[in-house]
C-alpha cells in the first residue's frame, strides 16, 4: 500500500489454523475525526505440500472521499515440486485518483540444481493509472551459489 491509517484503535487478530493449512487474518482501523474506515483480510492456504496460495482484500481509507482512498487486492501462489518451484503473484491498488493506481504482475520459475547452485527466471508488469504514462516490464535471469 502507498499509505496506510495508522492510529491506537485499530484492531488486528491472526487466527490459528482453522483446518489443516488454512490461516485468516484480518484488521480494522475505526473512523477518525472526518475519516473513514478501513479494514482488510487475508487468508493463506499451505495444506498440500509444495502449495502455498494466498489472498488478501482491503480498503485503505482517510479523510472521506479524498485522493487517498483505495481499495487494495493481492494475490499469490508458489507451487515446489523436487527442484523446481513456480511462483505468480499480483497486486492491485486502486485509488480514487487514476494517477495513482497501480497494478503489479509478476512470475518466476527456479530450479535448484544442487544444494549450492541454483537458477531463477522471473517476470514482472508494472502499471500505472489510465492518465499515467509510467509503465514497465522488467525480466531477470539469476544464478545463486552458495
Amino acid at each position: 500500500m502507498l499509505t496506510t491509517q495508522a492510529g491506537n484503535n485499530s484492531m488486528i487478530y491472526t487466527l490459528p489454523s482453522l483446518v489443516d493449512g488454512l490461516s485468516v487474518s484480518a484488521s480494522y482501523s475505526p473512523q477518525g475525526s472526518n475519516d473513514e474506515s478501513s479494514s482488510a483480510f487475508a487468508g493463506t492456504y499451505t495444506g498440500v505440500e509444495g502449495l502455498s496460495v494466498s489472498y488478501g482484500v482491503g480498503t485503505n481509507n482517510s479523510t472521506a472521499g479524498t485522493a487517498s482512498d483505495a481499495d487494495v487486492t493481492t494475490m499469490k501462489a508458489s507451487y515446489a515440486y523436487g527442484p523446481i518451484t513456480v511462483a505468480y503473484s499480483d497486486h492491485e491498488f486502486d485509488s480514487n485518483t487514476a494517477t495513482r493506481d497501480q497494478d503489479v504482475e509478476s512470475m518466476s520459475i527456479s530450479y535448484t540444481v544442487s544444494d549450492e547452485l541454483s537458477i531463477t527466471y522471473g517476470t514482472e508488469d508494472f502499471s500505472t493509472g489510465e492518465a499515467s504514462t509510467v509503465d514497465a516490464e522488467y525480466s531477470k535471469i539469476s544464478v545463486a551459489y552458495t
